[in-house]
């Protein structure tokens, strides 16, 4: 019997693999940037405790685009091609970066501009997100998803871990060119989307109306209790404990490190998440895996709650790696239960919907971050969100035993979703 082929060895899927990576970098090393402004030009008009509340408001402003859009960007995943919707909004994201470029080269960036942009960003991602999402698993062979879902975290993370570093020291060297090396990183993975060849695609569903398509993909995810639970759960527990908004806050009045320390915190988390993907990527979980995604957020918790009490840089470094990799962990997890627990005419749909868990735990999650910490301060505020965290998933354990219970990827008695 032959082996199955590695995921990077299939050309399709090396494309999207390499467009995420550069999609990824952009994207992160440009949000970085936008909140570091945000707060720059805050603090000096309306002081600290201000300037707090309006990195709330550039979580808030991203979340609210995928949150009334939702219902439809799941539906133009399963009916347009996805390949086409993913290279609209990666143009969009070029957009962006430029005019964010020009104003900065300029010296005339204010709040409105990087509020507007980030609407738009929103709106990006609300029709990106479903549409990579449910790509994926058209492009590599079922028994080879896990791996697939690894490694296109490990794009992901790599991202995530490089990009605010990127953005962070080219800001530092010409403010303008943050944005420049967004502009090229978005360029490049428009290309690498152009490179992905013929996909094969499930029956697109007929002589349904669209809102009752729509209402089919809502049914699925509530009346599945395994995939509600693990899209909550993220939703809840991160929600709480997301602390990404608050780091200029800590890098400048708390830490005193500096554009350099944000970077450097920036990517501490991303760092523990790559190297757990990338064990994943070649050692695939398969055994109790409800119980150590768990756990995995339980360790979230903790390690956000040493994050936020921590005023030694090292420390704190060392906490937001190991909340990274314990995000990741579950991340992994719950990522490869909703692709194989859903069939492929409602991945769309379905991703849409994840999407929006996922948008309202960390965009909207950091709005409840700098609102709360504009009332209680920074400190109490990620301390109180970790402990949520915890609180959240024992209460999810409890409420969806799926999830505890839940042995393998494999549906109860061993069978796969497949299209239909």
């Amino acid at each position: 019997m032959s082996a199955h082929p590695h995921p990077l060895s299939i050309p399709n899927f090396r494309a999207y693999w390499a467009a995420r990576l550069a999609a990824t970098l952009g994207q992160y090393g440009m949000m970085l940037i936008i909140g570091w402004q945000t707060y720059n030009i805050a603090r000096e008009t309306m002081g600290p405790s201000a300037s707090a509340a309006q990195l709330g408001f550039i979580g808030l402003l991203q979340f609210l685009p995928l949150f009334l859009l939702t219902p439809v960007v799941g539906w133009v995943a399963d009916h347009l091609d996805r390949r086409n919707v993913a290279r609209a909004t990666v143009g969009l994201q070029i957009l962006c970066a430029g005019t964010l470029a020009a104003f900065t080269w300029a010296e005339t960036m204010s709040l409105p501009v990087l509020f507007s942009i980030a609407v738009l960003l929103g709106i990006a991602r609300a029709f990106n997100g479903p549409a990579l999402s449910a790509l994926a698993p058209n492009l590599v062979p079922h028994e080879v998803l896990p791996n697939a879902i690894a490694l296109s975290s490990i794009a992901w993370q790599a991202g995530m871990i490089v990009g605010p570093a990127v953005g962070g020291y080219a800001y530092a060297w010409a403010p303008p060119a943050a944005y420049i090396a967004s502009t090229a990183l978005f360029a490049l993975a428009f290309v690498g989307l152009s490179f992905i060849g013929d996909i094969a695609r499930s029956p697109i569903e007929r002589g349904k109306h669209p809102i009752r398509q729509i209402a089919d993909g809502l049914h699925y995810v509530w009346h599945n209790k395994l995939v509600l639970g693990a899209i909550t759960l993220d939703l809840f527990a991160v929600l709480l404990a997301g602390a990404t908004a608050l780091l200029p806050i800590y890098a400048r009045d708390i830490l005193e490190v500096g554009t350099t320390g944000l970077s450097q915190l920036a990517a501490a988390p991303a760092a523990g998440a790559a190297l757990t993907a990338l064990y994943f990527s070649f050692r695939p979980l398969r055994t109790e895996v409800g119980p150590k995604m768990l756990g995995a957020v339980v360790v979230f918790g903790i390690a956000t709650v040493v994050f936020g009490l921590s005023k030694w840089m090292p420390l704190s470094l060392t906490a937001l790696f190991f909340a990274g990799a314990a995000d990741m962990f579950s991340v992994y997890i719950r990522q490869s239960l909703i692709q194989l627990h859903t069939p492929d005419d409602k991945r769309g749909r379905v991703a849409a919907v994840s999407l929006l868990t996922i948008s309202a735990s960390n965009e909207l999650g950091e709005a409840e971050s700098g609102f709360l910490a504009a009332l209680v301060g920074p400190v109490a505020a990620v301390v109180a969100g970790g402990v949520g965290a915890i609180a959240v998933t024992l209460l999810w354990a409890k409420w969806f035993p799926e999830l505890r219970l839940a042995r393998t990827f494999d549906l109860p008695g061993g069978e796969i979703v497949h299209a239909k």
